[in-house]
């Protein structure tokens, strides 16, 4: 994959609890993984299954350099948005030089 392509700057961010200093009380948030360049391509495509037993909604294609730490339980952060990660596919070649993530617009909880 070109260089050239990889033109947006993306935040991998996963899941994390901390301990609320008042309550004691473990409250989900998120934590910044990484930042790296990747290449996002919105468009929106939605899937209906079985006559809307399962929904889903994609709305972006991201693609980015390999990394062996990226699960589809962490989301991205791009341009102020957030998007969930719905499938982590490597590359059809060598399955190491590139991911191909399909995203959707997620909820941002402010962490």
């Amino acid at each position: 994959m070109r260089a050239g392509r990889l033109r947006h700057r993306v935040k991998i961010q996963q899941p994390t609890t901390a301990q609320d200093p008042n309550t004691g009380e473990q409250v989900p948030g998120w934590s910044d993984v990484a930042t790296v360049w990747a290449s996002v391509d919105p468009f929106s495509v939605r899937e209906f299954v079985d006559a809307g037993a399962e929904q889903s909604s994609v709305s972006a294609r991201v693609l980015m350099r390999y990394r062996s730490d990226v699960t589809a339980a962490m989301r991205l952060s791009w341009r102020g948005k957030v998007y969930n990660i719905h499938g982590v596919l490597p590359d059809p070649d060598s399955g190491l030089e590139w991911l191909t993530l399909p995203v959707s617009q997620g909820v941002d909880d402010g962490n």
